[in-house]
């Protein structure tokens, strides 16, 4: 199915959405429709669940609007639903001071689960930019990774990309110390 229809971005902005976007394996279930719509079963195979589970998963996603159904087809005199990402990225809001950032949670989770053999790419720098160098960087970072998602091909094997960008807590001040 193309792409080519399918807004942007959608904003979570509900609690039941960010319910939805919460959850693990949700989370990988979106990344499987990310590029090509599924069925059920074909979900249930990537991510590894029973189809009950994945059919329930899809419904609460389908339920907040992240995923619609495109297409649909008879087998067997069964109705068989393609599911795909409703846009083309998800917008989550700002977790807010102290607040979990459930992407980077995901990212780590999936960045555990993947295969020791595979090859990584997995780096942590410190620097010290002035606002303007680390705008540019922001943007570079941003602009690297929209350039890459429109080089995808659903035919090859996933990777994942994540990067966070931020300024950390003053010294003598992280999470969960007194202010």
């Amino acid at each position: 199915m193309p792409t080519d229809d399918l807004p942007e971005t959608f904003h979570v902005t509900t609690d039941e959405q960010l319910r939805a976007v919460s959850n693990l394996t949700r989370h990988r279930i979106m990344a499987v429709l990310r590029f090509e719509p599924a069925t059920i079963t074909q979900i249930a195979e990537r991510v590894g669940l029973a189809k009950g589970s994945s059919s329930y998963h899809v419904r609460l996603l389908e339920r907040a609007g992240l995923v619609k159904v495109v297409r649909t087809r008879k087998v067997r005199g069964v109705t068989e639903r393609y599911y795909a990402m409703a846009a083309r990225t998800i917008a989550l809001p700002d977790p807010g001071e102290g607040g979990p950032d459930m992407l980077m949670r995901h990212a780590v989770a999936d960045l555990e689960a993947a295969p020791v053999e595979s090859e990584r790419h997995v780096r942590m720098a410190h620097l010290r930019l002035t606002e303007e160098q680390f705008a540019e960087l922001g943007a570079r970072l941003e602009a690297l990774a929209d350039e890459y998602r429109e080089l995808s091909d659903p035919s090859l094997p996933d990777a994942s990309l994540a990067f966070a960008l931020f300024r950390p807590a003053p010294r003598g001040r992280a999470r969960g110390e007194a202010k």
